[in-house]
């Protein structure tokens, strides 16, 4: 039976769903203890003793990766699509093999970004927070979706999903990925090269990956560009936003408000400023996890590890 660790939260939460068939496949699950991701020290103590590793967003670095490959580890997936946590050069050089889970819940991040924006236009979240903690019965004003405009910052499979639901909500639709070409047949969808047309955008939104041409993507300078009020949602990767220049702006009310799923170092911060900002929503970087996709992702990470530990 080959030992394999899991330090992906989401897989972890249902972990005992997937004993039973990654047993058939002659595979030992082992959960690690982990909130959010192991250190580069946890991970070197812990790696060598598995013959292949499931990796959440841990520091999958190449010391970490050769401190592995000196015990039992001969392979590695990464659960979901973000590769930005893992050298994929350093696996190559050490002869790891390794891959990702792409495009297994697209869909889902895309509705937790529908509910961030509506709940920002609408200001859901002041609502709800006036009625518990000060009992007030408030009724700020919100704004219509209907032909609005989202700065969509990501055409992939989260992006692709996230432009059908707004071309539904008839809202405008400024798609930048430099990577994929065309609209996907979306009616809503228009292209552009970043940052231009930024200016136009009620609300921007990021579904990209991470790398290192667009981190902090959205600083002070690109701000600039953005209209008085605009609405920020990230549902991607933390580093996209230069949280310092994004504080600024939610203080100046240059940005109105902001929702995010990720943040630069999470768990976030207890001396965060972002704390103080009332028109903010935090997430706990959860987009993808709900019961159906994290089991669907989580079988064809199995699957995935059987097929490089078998050869």
């Amino acid at each position: 039976m080959k030992k394999v660790v899991v330090t992906c939260p989401p897989m972890l939460g249902l972990f005992d769903e997937f004993i039973n068939p990654a047993a058939k496949s002659g595979i030992e699950l082992v959960p690690a203890k982990v909130i959010q991701t192991l250190t580069e020290k946890e991970l070197k103590s812990l790696l060598p003793e598995f013959d292949a590793w499931i990796i959440g967003d841990d520091p999958a670095t190449e010391s970490v990766f050769a401190a592995a490959s000196a015990g039992r580890l001969k392979a590695a997936v990464k659960w979901g699509i973000g590769m930005d946590n893992v050298d994929f050069d350093a696996c190559s050089r050490l002869g790891i093999p390794i891959t990702n889970t792409p495009d297994m819940f697209g869909a889902e991040v895309a509705d937790v970004a529908v509910a961030y924006l509506i709940g920002l236009a609408r200001d859901l979240f002041l609502i709800d927070r006036s009625v518990r903690r000060d009992n007030k019965w408030i009724k700020p004003a919100g704004m219509s979706l209907g032909d609005k405009t989202v700065a969509l910052v990501g055409f992939g499979d989260i992006g692709k999903h996230l432009a059908r639901r707004l071309d539904v909500l008839q809202m405008k639709v400024i798609a930048y990925d430099p990577g994929v070409e065309g609209n996907a047949d979306i009616a809503a969808v228009t292209r552009a090269d970043w940052p231009a047309r930024l200016e136009e955008a009620d609300f921007v939104i990021f579904t990209c990956s991470l790398n290192a041409h667009n981190h902090h993507m959205f600083n002070k300078e690109t701000i600039k560009k953005c209209k008085q009020g605009v609405h920020v949602i990230n549902v991607a990767r933390g580093p996209l936003i230069d949280e310092t220049s994004l504080f600024d702006a939610l203080e100046r009310q240059h940005v109105s408000a902001a929702a995010l799923d990720v943040f630069e170092t999470e768990p976030l911060p207890g001396d965060s400023p972002l704390r103080s900002m009332e028109r903010c929503i935090f997430g706990t970087h959860n987009g993808s996890n709900t019961r159906e996709a994290v089991r669907r992702t989580s079988l064809e990470a199995i699957k995935k590890v059987r097929e490089f530990l078998n050869g």
